[in-house]
């Protein structure tokens, strides 16, 4: 079904969100590196590898098709989680820039516990419906996930090629818990190019190379120069704006001095400054909100310069 006669080699690439979103953070958040992953950075990088797998030029490489599929919580929950909305408007603006059709399904709970149900169909049909129209020749998955050799399956058979890209990290969180990532050896057996991202980044010989420096962002969002935060913060009743300093800092959470507990707010809700940016002992401006359970936490959280 493959158009044999064009000299160009159409890639397709889909994404699992979640598992994307995960990978990120942990770049951002555990890594040395402390940087997110580029969605342009990563495009190029596929357009890069994908010629030198089949063996292509890299200006014949064109990526024609670009999927991201995500379950996502409601609006409404969404902005009682500080920015969270407004980063994920952010995040949607960098996809749609990037010409990523978006897939977002609602969170469900089961048995108490909040699941993604479905996505990963809906990311098989629409890669098969792909594939079965003759519109690419390589489909790129971004996913760790062996339930999609199945797909995988039915793709080679179809005479299309596939790349995985996907990462194996472990790292142990603030409770002490043993965290661990690893990719289906079923998904990395079935496809023709399996490219294992961690060992690219991490390999001291390509420490400092272009290429797996644009894999990351450059510039992280800085609040600073947003004038939404600067007019959020300025509408806030003095009255109700505390000071303190930064107690700790965790992996995208962090806590701040006040009595009688400590009080515990997210990177969502850092204002004039990245998360990252942040450390311990840095004076900060705040207002507290209870949650549901009785438990304050610190909101709107501001760096004073």
């Amino acid at each position: 079904m493959n158009n044999s006669k064009s000299p160009l080699t159409r890639i397709g690439v889909f994404y699992d969100g979640n598992y994307f979103l995960h990978v990120s953070n942990y770049y951002n958040y555990v890594h040395p590196r402390k940087r997110r992953l580029s969605i342009a950075g990563l495009h190029e990088f596929i357009c890069q590898q994908v010629a030198a797998e089949d063996g292509g030029e890299f200006n014949l490489c064109h990526i024609v098709d670009a999927h991201y599929f995500r379950g996502r919580i409601s609006a409404q929950e969404a902005s009682q989680r500080g920015n969270q909305l407004y980063y994920e408007r952010v995040f949607d603006d960098i996809l749609m820039s990037e010409g990523v059709v978006t897939h977002y399904f609602p969170l469900k709970s089961f048995y108490g516990k909040r699941e993604e149900k479905s996505v990963d169909v809906y990311l098989a049909l629409e890669a098969y419906e792909a594939a079965i129209a003759g519109k690419i020749d390589v489909l790129v998955l971004i996913s760790s996930d062996g339930d999609f050799v199945p797909l995988i399956r039915k793709l080679n058979a179809l005479g299309v090629r596939v790349m995985v890209l996907c990462w194996d990290f472990e790292f142990t969180n603030d409770e002490g818990q043993k965290m661990v990532t690893r990719t289906s050896q079923h998904l990395l057996e079935e496809v023709s190019y399996p490219v294992q991202m961690h060992e690219l980044i991490d390999s001291r010989l390509k420490k400092n190379d272009p290429m797996v420096s644009s894999l990351f962002v450059q510039e992280d969002y800085n609040a600073t120069t947003s004038e939404e935060d600067e007019d959020k913060f300025n509408r806030i009743d003095q009255e109700d704006v505390k000071t303190s300093e930064v107690l700790s800092l965790k992996n995208g959470y962090g806590f701040i001095k006040y009595p009688n507990n400590n009080l515990f707010f997210h990177y969502t809700d850092v204002l004039n400054v990245d998360f990252n940016e942040l450390l311990t002992g840095d004076e900060v401006e705040f207002t507290v909100e209870r949650k549901y359970n009785g438990q304050d936490v610190a909101k709107n959280v501001r760096k004073i310069n």
